[in-house]
Order: structure tokens, then C-alpha cells, then sequence
């Protein structure tokens, strides 16, 4: 997708073609600054601190992560290392543990002195068939928005989503997104409700940077406006993304989804999950076993922007000696 006309992916092989580069998602949107990771605590640390985030970039970094390891130790005791340290690095996205697999898969049965190698290609092609999946998804969804744009006359589709299921969340194109960039790209008229998606902004800092980028009609709303839109009848289909849906379809995202799709239940609007393959647990049969990952408080308690002279700073909301929880997703049942 484009910054300003360029196209991007989120991660990419470096230019020595022995390290990976990503987008730090945390400096978005008042900054874009591109960050080597060379070794498999920099792919880690990545993935930890959110510098990126998105089910299907976490398995993707996951993946170079293990490239990366396997340059410093292409050994088995290398290898299941680099699978410990990435698997613990996020507990919820099951993607994580698929690319791991998929890794393992490839190297296991190369002798070490191939691993570096096909580590790196095996990444690569992670990445690649990511990106060929969310073209996909955008192809299978943008009829949903054609239907709607038909049925109301060739006005504005209104849609409204929650976090960031854009391409900053995948290698490209996005699962959520893509339909609406599609939808954009044919002219068919659409406009976004963007989420603010308290904790952490995601919505107003990076799914309104994207669209903003490629130039898709957006407005930032609180995210408890959804219901209020729904009722006034400004909201015709809400699109999301997942980072953990069990086997009968339970879906576990960004904490607010839940209350978003009782919602939309209650007031008739149409409510999509945009997912690929990797994102499916078939391990779980319900969502009350999906680990619910907690995050540091001070996501609650405090929030990053910027200053009117331009500095970006992280202050306080909540008074000093305030405890504050911060899950990080909730689960919206199927049928909900």
C-alpha cells in the first residue's frame, strides 16, 4: 500500500539480506521511521512492544525472527530457542504459534549448514502468500460493500470498524480493510467510522493514517459512538479483524469488539469478521479457553501525542495511585 505515493510493505528483507526491516508502528502517525532487526531478541522486542502488531505481521516477523536466530545457531537447540522466545512473546494472536510451526516444518529436516538459507526463503514465502491471502480476502468482501452502494442507489456505504485490520496489521492490503480499499479503488463511494480504540489509539493513529495515506473518506469517533451511529442509522456494515477465532467461530479481537457486535445485533446492522486461514484455532472449540492476553496498566493510565510544538510525549489521565487493568481483547461469540 502507499505513504505518500510510495508503496510499502510492513516487513521486508533487508538490503544486506541478512536482517529484516519493519515500519515501528509505535512512532506512527506523527513519524515513520524504519527499524532493522538483526538478531532474534530485536524480532522479539519487535513483536513485544507492539513496533509491530496485527496477528498475521506478528507470524510474519515470527518467521524472520527464526531466520534470524538461525544465523547466530542453526543447531536443533538453536532452533527450539528461537521458538520459545517468539512463542512467548504474545500469548493471544495464534498466528505467532502457526508461522513457528511452519518454520519448524521447513528446517527440521535440513541439515544446519541449509537452515540459514532456507529460513530466509521459507520467510519470504510467508510473507508473499500473506499478502496474496488479504488480496483475496478484499476480493471476497467488496461485494458486501457493491450490494450495499447498490441497494442504497449509488450513495455512501458508511462502515465502521474497531482497531487496525488494515495492511499495517499484515504484510499488505489488510483483512478488514482490504474490502474497502478494493471498494475504493473500483469508485464505489464508501466513508469509515474509525474507532479511536482506547487502549493504545489504534484506530486513531494507524487505521486513520492508512486510509488517510490512500485517501479513503474517514472520521475518528469515540469508541463508545458506535452504538449511537448504529442507531441513527448512519452505519450500514461493520468489518474487523481477529487475532484468535476458535473452531466454531468464536472470535477473540481487540478489546470493545464484543460490545460493538451486540450492538450491531440489536439495531439490524450487518457484522463481519475478515480473517485468513492462519488465524483459524482449530485446537479450540470455544472462546472461553482462548488466553486473553493483560498488558502494562500504564496503557490505560496513560496516552501518547503530540504537543502543540510538535514534540510527542506520553502524559497521565488517571490520578496518581490509581490500579488500572488493561485486557487487551475480549471475545465475541458467534451469533452475536
Amino acid at each position: 500500500m502507499n505513504i505518500d505515493g510510495k508503496p510499502y510493505r510492513t516487513i521486508w528483507l533487508g538490503a544486506d539480506g541478512v536482517s529484516a526491516e519493519i515500519i515501528d508502528q509505535t512512532k506512527l502517525p506523527f513519524a515513520l521511521e524504519i527499524v532493522a532487526l538483526c538478531t532474534l531478541e530485536d524480532a522479539a522486542h519487535a513483536i513485544a512492544s507492539m513496533q509491530v502488531r496485527g496477528a498475521p505481521l506478528i507470524g510474519a516477523t515470527a518467521a524472520y525472527g527464526v531466520a534470524l536466530a538461525m544465523a547466530d545457531d542453526a543447531s536443533d537447540a538453536g532452533l527450539a530457542r528461537a521458538c520459545e522466545v517468539l512463542a512467548a512473546t504474545r500469548p493471544t494472536a495464534v498466528n505467532l504459534r502457526w508461522a513457528l510451526d511452519e518454520m519448524v516444518a521447513e528446517l527440521q529436516p535440513l541439515p544446519a549448514d541449509a537452515r540459514v538459507a532456507g529460513a530466509f526463503a521459507r520467510a519470504a514465502e510467508i510473507c508473499d502468500e500473506d499478502v496474496e491471502t488479504c488480496r483475496r480476502i478484499g476480493e471476497h468482501g467488496v461485494g458486501l460493500i457493491e450490494a450495499h452502494a447498490a441497494h442504497k442507489g449509488g450513495e455512501t456505504v458508511n462502515i465502521l470498524t474497531h482497531c487496525n485490520a488494515g495492511w499495517l496489521a499484515t504484510v499488505d492490503w489488510g483483512t478488514a480493510l482490504a474490502p474497502i480499499y478494493q471498494a475504493f479503488d473500483r469508485g464505489v463511494p464508501v466513508h469509515v467510522w474509525v474507532d479511536e480504540t482506547r487502549p493504545r489509539n489504534q484506530g486513531a493513529s494507524l487505521t486513520a493514517f492508512e486510509l488517510g495515506a490512500h485517501g479513503v473518506p474517514h472520521t475518528i469517533v469515540a469508541d463508545n459512538a458506535g452504538g449511537h451511529l448504529m442507531q441513527a442509522g448512519l452505519v450500514d456494515l461493520c468489518l474487523v479483524g481477529t487475532d484468535r477465532t476458535t473452531a466454531n467461530g468464536d472470535v477473540a479481537n481487540k478489546i470493545g469488539t464484543y460490545l460493538k457486535a451486540l450492538a450491531a445485533k440489536d439495531n439490524g446492522v450487518q457484522f463481519f469478521v475478515a480473517l485468513p486461514h492462519s488465524t483459524i484455532d482449530w485446537t479450540l472449540e470455544d472462546g472461553a479457553d482462548i488466553p486473553i492476553e493483560q498488558r502494562d496498566p500504564g496503557e490505560v493510565t496513560h496516552m501518547t501525542g503530540q504537543l502543540p510544538g510538535g514534540q510527542v510525549a506520553t502524559v497521565a489521565v488517571a490520578p496518581p495511585g490509581s490500579h488500572a487493568a488493561n485486557y487487551a481483547f475480549d471475545v465475541t461469540p458467534r451469533g452475536s
